[in-house]
């Protein structure tokens, strides 16, 4: 467990409170600071992992559930600020509740489900799209514009994950 890469996750979930206390507080400069420096330390813990190999059960479990809290937390502050759909959040958390389940059956029946490549890009899109609410929230239209690519990409990379691994439902146990 006590690796770098998963060091630098812990860093990352740290970060989060600190992050919402400088948006509530008013500072968004900072607090978009800061959320930057977490979702690049998303990048930065995979690539030390891999490269390094230091990749580990420990990391598999809290590198997503870090992004996941990042990202809900940040959602859920543009909820609470009026900029963001609460049934947004609501799908967005419909969709990690499902895949989730999704690997648990997986894993009762002796198959990892790995991240996909349309997580990835639902991760990195839902980021950007976060941190240019932060940036340039002050206008409608960016809000829902980020709202959608945030909607898009949760639904598809859903839709994916579920498509792929179908044969899940249909295999016996």
């Amino acid at each position: 467990m006590d690796t770098l890469a998963n060091r630098i996750t812990i860093a990352r979930i740290l970060l989060i409170p600190v992050f919402l206390i400088l948006a509530y507080l008013g500072f968004s400069w900072w607090a978009l600071a800061v959320f930057v420096v977490a979702c690049l330390t998303d990048l930065v813990d995979g690539y030390i992992a891999r490269h390094y190999d230091q990749v580990s059960d420990v990391g598999k479990f809290i590198d997503p559930l870090a992004d996941k809290i990042l990202v809900m937390a940040a959602m859920c502050y543009f909820v609470e600020a009026g900029r963001m759909p609460g049934w947004a959040l609501a799908v967005v958390l419909f969709r990690e509740f499902a895949v989730s389940g999704l690997r648990l059956i997986a894993v009762e029946r002796k198959r990892v489900i790995a991240a996909a490549w349309s997580g990835k890009i639902k991760t990195f899109s839902t980021m950007v799209a976060l941190g240019f609410m932060m940036v340039f929230g002050e206008h409608d239209w960016i809000n829902i514009a980020a709202t959608a690519v945030i909607l898009l990409t949760t639904v598809y990379s859903g839709i994916d994950y579920f498509y792929k691994n179908r044969d899940i439902f249909t295999k016996s146990k």
